[in-house]
């Protein structure tokens, strides 16, 4: 690799048919802003799928094609270009590879699975997918698609022609038939004779492993190595081309082995460039250090530099708060018992096609008399509950190895009358074959949708804990599990990603800012919560509270709700309330409970508790920014590599897909780069705003130059890694304390140079505020003192150099964090 990384900035790429104007972001696109990434200080773009994909998809993980660079994004001339203006700048280039699953929603722009279709068994990418073929399949030994609106619906079956095709059509859904068949033929007698039958969509009949359970996502079988070589075959290409220096690999839990798959890759992508995966990992699991990987994509760095900024304390609060309007605490214990229902509803609803399909291979795996006499209804309900209790995504990872049999013991001691279904599973997995495998990859799925996309929807003490990788029962980190786990990355994992926002992130990082500082006003939010809810009741009040919470993150400080503001919530909503699915789902839509919310929604804008939440907000978003700002740089300066999500190098109020994955203004940014290349002088902005200050509190000029402020901070973060790599790839991590009334408000790193231990290897400390608005209403730092080792220490932020022992109030008075770099010493010559 000939481009060290230090950081990276993800691109969220689209073609025009993806957006209703036609705008797009494609290569171009992302070329033209490579000189603001170069200043900004990046040393790699981040690109989101280049694969060609549905071209109407504003994420592109539905690739149809993985041997081709996208046309819709500008192809691989396209990308090439972008790869020598970016390398002519001194970045380089990550991809982002989808190995699970390819997009068949429309099985015409997937030329793979139309063959499949068209040919079956016969097709030579019959093996690309992971088809169950068995006859007792439910579709008669036939590719089961599940696309009926109801089972008579065969009936309104046509022929066709398209683009001189002859196909069978279900209004726009069409499929291939016989090369030899023509319009005058029988419909019906042309359609028993194809490899696949068309199913009603609720009968859960469908034979191929899919992601989670999307239809129109088909799991591919990356454990062949023909598909893996076929499917790689460009990443082959640009790796001998020099395009790109790293990899991110979306989703590697679906795969039949993961470690065999990354063992692969990292033949095709070297030893010396980067490798990260998408694994999410629970709150007590830790990576498997077998796989031949750089680390994750920085959900577990996530968790933990939110929670290191919740105070604590107001767990019981909160607790009570939402159990008053929710029915539950959801603290850890009612989190598992929802976690548990909701995987185990999951798993019988839509992944039940998935879990039959594991019951079929368990029976096949089974050579032993184990279980013999079990029942189907039996053994589908013990092998449900099992997944419902697995604790991980998947558990067949070394470090993960007793994981099943803790939880088969557990079940085999609580429920007596389960263990001959039990036996029979534990037989087939201990065959080491297709149950084994298949086990694993539903566990995942059933863990994403039962949790993530349920119950992560449900719980409402503190939602800004409901995040990728989350823990909602886990009411924040301790300072010392922080440092602990900071050190334990750069010993471990010093080259994994860590990132504040996604292009899946619930909530951007600055929006749970706002919810995280709800837990410093826990009294002051109950009181807001019951005022709210006795003039404007919500029409159910779990879903109040859960959408009132979200909606205090991105409420403006000033007040002025736009309409884009406005429309962009109310789609959220919907989307919330239909994830959820206590009201209203997608598949069963309720319309009148919708409308209901949204009418609540736009009374709480615009109505008479509008002026009381603004109010309540002012100093809500004041603590926010600081806590935005003192969190982006220890993410920028903590272990790892850091992840900047594009546009959030500016305050960002996004929320769940598609509303973060919007245009970003660019020319906004450079603007604002320009003129802290010119200079700032912060003194003077202080004063200024100090001066017009409508309220009182520390750091005016945040709250008028928050922007400003925020791309100040990833600026000199990004420009320090550039100048000092040596102290943050592989670099020490140690903690820094302060001393005094106030020293619990502070969360310090300190880097150095590995080779020379202690502190006098220490070149980089990162100060940050916690609890700010505590802080301020306790009288601020008062004496509090941090001591820095031996020299002189420059503050990036500010410019103003500091020696020993130095007053935090002195330290952090421009800034509510701050990036000392010790300076080099000046000797006589």
């Amino acid at each position: 690799m000939r481009r060290p990384i230090t950081a990276t900035y993800r691109l969220q790429l689209r073609g025009p048919q993806a957006d209703p104007s036609g705008r797009a972001f494609g290569f171009a696109e992302a070329a033209a802003q490579v000189p603001y990434l170069q200043s900004l200080g990046v040393s790699h773009i981040y690109l989101s799928p280049i694969f060609t994909a549905i071209p109407t998809s504003n994420h592109n993980y539905d690739v149809t094609d993985p041997t081709e660079i996208n046309p819709e994004l500008g192809g691989i001339e396209g990308l090439r270009e972008l790869a020598d203006v970016a390398h002519e700048a001194g970045l380089g280039l990550i991809i982002d590879i989808v190995p699970n699953h390819l997009g068949v929603e429309n099985p015409r722009l997937n030329k793979w699975w139309w063959d499949v279709l068209r040919h079956g068994q016969d097709s030579e990418y019959e093996h690309y997918f992971d088809i169950d073929w068995h006859a007792d399949n439910g579709a008669g030994g036939k590719l089961g698609l599940p696309v009926l609106g109801s089972p008579e619906d065969v009936d309104k079956l046509e022929l066709r022609e398209v683009d001189g095709e002859v196909v069978l059509a279900y209004y726009d859904n069409l499929f291939p038939v016989g090369e030899d068949v023509t319009l005058d033929d029988d419909v019906a007698e042309v359609y028993e004779q194809q490899h696949y039958r068309l199913m009603y969509w609720r009968d859960g009949v469908i034979s191929y492993r899919r992601f989670f359970s999307v239809n129109g996502l088909a799991g591919i079988r990356q454990e062949d190595p023909m598909v893996f070589e076929h499917t790689h075959r460009i990443v082959r290409q640009l790796i001998a081309e020099d395009i790109i220096d790293g990899v991110r690999v979306d989703h590697p839990d679906g795969l039949s082995d993961p470690f065999g798959y990354l063992n692969r890759l990292r033949e095709v992508v070297g030893p010396d460039r980067w490798l990260v995966v998408e694994k999410i990992l629970e709150v007590d699991e830790t990576l498997d250090p077998r796989l031949a990987v750089d680390g994750t994509t920085g959900y577990d760095a996530l968790r933990e530099l939110d929670g290191v900024f919740i105070e604590r304390e107001a767990e019981d609060s909160l607790s009570m708060l939402a159990l008053q309007h929710s029915g539950s605490t959801w603290d850890q214990a009612a989190i598992d018992v929802t976690q548990q229902q909701l995987k185990r509803e999951v798993a019988q609803t839509e992944l039940s096609a998935e879990i039959r399909r594991l019951a079929r291979a368990m029976r096949r795996d089974n050579f032993s008399t184990a279980g013999s006499s079990v029942s189907e209804e039996d053994l589908l309900t013990t092998i449900t509950e099992l997944v419902a209790a697995m604790p991980v995504y998947r558990a067949d990872y070394l470090s993960l190895s007793r994981v099943t049999a803790t939880v088969v013991a557990e079940m085999s001691r609580r429920f007596p009358s389960r263990r001959d279904a039990l036996d029979l599973i534990v037989a087939a997995l201990n065959a080491n074959a297709e149950a084994k495998i298949r086990f694993a990859q539903v566990c995942g799925a059933v863990m994403a949708k039962g949790v993530e996309d349920t119950t992560f929807y449900r719980a409402c003490r503190l939602v800004a804990l409901q995040e990728v990788g989350g823990a909602p029962g886990r009411f924040g980190v301790s300072a010392a599990e922080f440092h602990l786990l900071q050190q334990e990355r750069a010993r471990l994992w010093p080259k994994a990603m860590t990132t504040l926002s996604t292009h899946d992130t619930k909530r951007s990082e600055d929006v749970r800012a706002r919810i995280i500082e709800l837990t410093e006003r826990p009294l002051d939010f109950s009181e807001l919560v019951h005022r709210v809810t006795s003039v404007v009741p919500a029409p159910d009040s779990g879903t109040g509270h859960f959408l009132l919470q979200n909606l205090l993150g991105v409420w403006p400080a000033d007040g002025q709700i736009t309409e884009q503001l406005r429309e962009r919530f109310r789609a959220y909503a919907v989307k919330a309330l239909r994830e959820a699915s206590v009201h209203t789902t997608w598949v069963d839509p309720v319309e009148s409970f919708e409308n209901a919310v949204l009418d609540w929604i736009d009374v709480l804008l615009d109505g008479p508790v509008t002026s009381m939440i603004t109010e309540f907000v002012a100093p809500l978003a004041r603590g926010a920014v600081r806590i935005s700002l003192g969190r982006k740089l220890l993410q920028l300066t903590g272990p790892g590599i850091p992840d900047v999500y594009q546009g959030t190098e500016f305050f960002d109020d996004s929320l769940v897909d598609p509303d973060n994955r919007r245009f970003v203004d660019y020319t906004a940014r450079q603007q604002t780069l320009d003129i802290l290349a010119e200079g700032v002088d912060w003194e003077d902005l202080a004063a200024e705003a100090e001066a017009q200050a409508e309220t009182t509190g520390d750091y005016p000029h945040l709250d008028l130059y928050g922007d400003r402020a925020k791309l100040h901070i990833v600026h000199e973060g990004l420009k320090v890694r550039t100048d000092h790599p040596e102290y943050f790839v592989g670099g020490e991590m140690q903690a820094v304390f302060a001393v005094g009334p106030a020293e619990a408000h502070l969360i310090g790193l300190a880097r150095g140079a590995s080779h020379i231990p202690g502190e006098a290897g220490i070149g980089v400390i990162t100060l940050a505020t916690r609890r700010p608005l505590d802080l301020e209403r306790n009288g601020g730092w008062q004496d509090t003192t941090v001591t820095l080792p031996e020299g002189t220490w420059l503050d990036r932020l500010t410019g103003r150099t500091y020696e020993e022992t130095v007053p935090l109030a002195e330290v952090l008075r421009l800034f509510p964090t701050a990036l000392l770099v010790k300076q080099p010493v000046e000797r006589d010559v």
